[in-house]
Parts: C-alpha cells; structure tokens; sequence
C-alpha cells in the first residue's frame, strides 16, 4: 500500500515540475559542454606545466 501511495504523490509532485522547453535544454545541455571543454583544457595546460616543472626539478 505504501508504494501505491508513494507513486500516487510522485506523479502529484511531478505535475508542479516546471520544465524547461526544449530550446532551453539544448541551451543548457551545450553550457555544460562548453564548461567543461573549457575546464579540460585549462587542466591539460595547468598538468603539462606542473610536470615540465617536475621533470626540471628532478633531472638538476
């Protein structure tokens, strides 16, 4: 009985969901891509500088 009623309230709930429409979601979804595309290559460049450091350091 409690999942009956669990489902019933979910499906309730889910009727107040505001969604986003479809241009929003691609706008969101191409965001999130940037973001971290963006974070990737900052990574990239910070890792490639720290072991040029290390390498450096380790062959003085």
């Amino acid at each position: 009985m409690k999942l009956v009623e669990y489902i019933k309230e979910t499906r309730g709930e889910m009727k107040h969901v505001n969604w986003p429409t479809k241009s929003q979601a691609l706008n969101y979804t191409l965001i999130v891509i940037g973001l971290s595309v963006v974070t990737a290559v900052v990574l990239s460049i910070a890792d490639y500088a720290f072991s040029l450091g290390v390498q450096d350091f380790l062959l003085k």
